[in-house]
């Protein structure tokens, strides 16, 4: 573990971005993306763009090693030999990047194949996340952490005073947003070794591996999007999507992301095929308990039994919200929980950075996501925005707030 850099290896990162490189390997090794940086808060991160810059730079000197190839390879079989020889020989590459002050705010842009710069994602988030922690929060040592994590344990105990939390399991989402990658290491230590029933492992499998703990991953949004920008009419961009997964890993990893154009319209694109082929559904916007019963309603419509189907929630938990929902589901539909912000960069004496970076053209076209959280919503083109709304039938008051959010969040 280097205590000098922020990311420590072509594998530290979330391992749906391996995922879907190998899928734009096969499928769409040519598409050109367009990935923006963006703080959801008005918080000033320019006095920290020279020490991010430095940072970002050392990327370009990472390399997965042939003990990362190998334990990718002997964990995660759906992986290709043609894919991890790809990883193999990939690098990235600087000059597809740049870090700069625009309107007195910190920028930062990739452009490239997408199959190249969708990478850059997780290491910029995380590295811009770290920089900033230990400059703006020097008293949060590895004591607070450890108090902190501790007190965390302590709650998810008592809730189990009361609650049967026996097939409660949860996992770190927490890279992206982490305080630094060494306070990620400490947590998820301290979680495998206090509640080894409960914590199912890490999206992370550089992490995964230094503290042999389970990883997992399968999609984001950027799949779903990637398919507006392609040779698909926009109505079928959805399923185009969730069924060009399928093709890509055949029956692995079948967990699908459902607010891209918000439940509704994934419902409506949920059929029985879809429905018995995926193993479960993610969520990551709006109510938790009004997605679940809506995604539920579908399965029985659709004669599919709920209770062989997972729910998979992953949107701003904390022990407490997510004990609530497993509540809420439990003996209806099995459920995990993916705990990312609050786990890995809230220590009690300091303030999380909120920040995202998402894609916002693919191949010279807009594209954008409508989740079920409209102050979620970006994308630069409203035309193409409104266009979207009108071909996946959105909901009027969806469509009256996702427009004036559109822009200021992702």
């Amino acid at each position: 573990m280097s205590d000098t850099l922020c990311v420590q290896s072509l594998t530290d990162t979330d391992f749906y971005k391996l995922t879907m490189q190998q899928a734009y390997l096969h499928q769409l090794p040519n598409a050109e993306g367009v990935w923006e940086f963006r703080c959801r808060t008005d918080e000033d991160l320019t006095p920290y763009a020279a020490q991010i810059s430095e940072q970002l730079a050392a990327l370009a000197d990472l390399r997965v090693t042939e003990n990362q190839l190998d334990y990718l390879r002997s964990r995660a079989p759906y992986l290709k030999d043609d894919y991890l020889a790809f990883l193999r020989l990939f690098r990235f590459n600087m000059a597809q990047l740049d870090v700069s002050i625009d309107s007195g705010s910190l920028a930062i842009k990739v452009q490239g194949p997408q199959l190249h710069v969708s990478p850059f994602e997780i290491p910029v988030m995380a590295t811009v996340s770290e920089i900033r922690n230990k400059i703006r929060y020097p008293e949060v040592d590895e004591a607070q952490i450890r108090n902190s994590t501790q007190h965390k344990i302590e709650q998810l105990t008592r809730f189990g005073d009361d609650v049967d939390l026996s097939d409660f399991r949860f996992f770190d989402f927490g890279t992206r947003r982490r305080f630094s990658y060494r306070a990620q290491y400490i947590v998820a230590d301290m979680l495998q070794q206090a509640l080894p029933q409960q914590f199912g492992g890490t999206s992370n499998p550089h992490l995964a591996q230094e503290l042999q703990l389970p990883f997992l991953g399968t999609m984001a949004h950027e799949w779903l999007q990637t398919h507006q920008g392609l040779n698909y009419r926009l109505v079928d961009s959805q399923k185009a999507a969730l069924e060009n997964w399928v093709r890509e890993y055949r029956g692995d990893l079948g967990v699908a992301l459902t607010d891209v154009i918000g439940v509704d319209a994934f419902c409506r694109d949920l059929d029985r095929y879809f429905a018995k082929l995926y193993d479960g559904f993610r969520h990551d916007s709006g109510d938790p308990l009004v997605w679940g019963e809506k995604i539920i309603a579908r399965l029985e419509e659709l004669r599919v039994d709920p209770t062989r189907k997972m729910l998979v929630f992953s949107d701003g938990l904390d022990f407490t919200r997510a004990v609530q929902i497993y509540k809420h589901f439990k003996g209806r539909i099995q459920t995990s929980f993916g705990i990312g912000t609050w786990l890995m960069a809230d220590f009690e004496v300091n303030k999380p950075l909120n920040v995202v970076m998402k894609m916002v053209s693919l191949g010279g076209q807009p594209v954008a996501k409508i989740s079920d959280s409209p102050g979620k919503t970006m994308c630069h083109d409203r035309a193409f925005l409104t266009y979207l709304m009108d071909v996946f039938a959105v909901d009027a008051g969806v469509r009256e707030h996702v427009l004036l959010h559109a822009g200021q969040g992702v």
